[in-house]
């Protein structure tokens, strides 16, 4: 027993310290609180070590703990009954404007009014939807990781990341021209 805990413990080791990080940021992004991420990531490895014994190896480390990851966000979400429509807006995804490994995504935002547009529409996105963009636009996972860790096919994630984007791009639509209504109205009654 005392060679399969240390098995065990140098196992989880190099899980946590390989992925502890993106693992953080991921549920960063999805509740916007670091003591909340930080509890959540804590959650996160409680059930790894709990369930190691039932990998199978069927998807990569990776891909299994970010699924483990979006399990523990969906609870907590429940939990708290926050599970909201959100929606967001036009953002050039392939310039990874918003990937920081340092900076909470609100120290982000205020850095440039767009990216804070972008982040006020994510609010706005579904669930799904929000975790189909932290996995493949920041955590920069693969189609076919995310379909592994979210358990889903290729082709769903494809559709939720199209509607996601869609929704965004219409959202920063919509928010800019709000903004340009708001500044005649205040230039008018100058």
């Amino acid at each position: 027993m005392n060679g399969e805990e240390n098995w065990m413990d140098s196992v989880f080791q190099r899980l946590y310290t390989n992925y502890q990080q993106e693992v953080f940021q991921f549920l960063i992004y999805l509740v916007k609180n670091r003591d909340t991420a930080e509890d959540l990531m804590q959650e996160v490895f409680i059930r790894v070590m709990k369930s190691f014994e039932h990998f199978q190896g069927k998807s990569s480390e990776k891909t299994w703990l970010f699924s483990i990851a979006k399990n523990v966000a969906i609870d907590h979400f429940r939990k708290q009954s926050t599970i909201k429509k959100r929606v967001m807006d036009r953002f050039d995804w392939s310039k990874r404007e918003i990937v920081s490994d340092q900076s909470l995504p609100q120290e982000i935002a205020e850095q440039n009014e767009e990216i804070r547009r972008l982040y006020k529409c994510l609010d706005l996105c579904t669930t799904d939807q929000k975790i189909v963009i932290v996995m493949r636009f920041i955590q920069d996972l693969s189609i076919t990781e995310t379909a592994e860790a979210l358990e889903w096919t290729e082709g769903k994630v494809k559709t939720t990341q199209h509607r996601a984007i869609k929704k965004l791009r219409e959202m920063m639509s919509k928010q800019e021209k709000e903004g340009e209504n708001d500044e005649e109205i205040k230039l008018g009654r100058s």
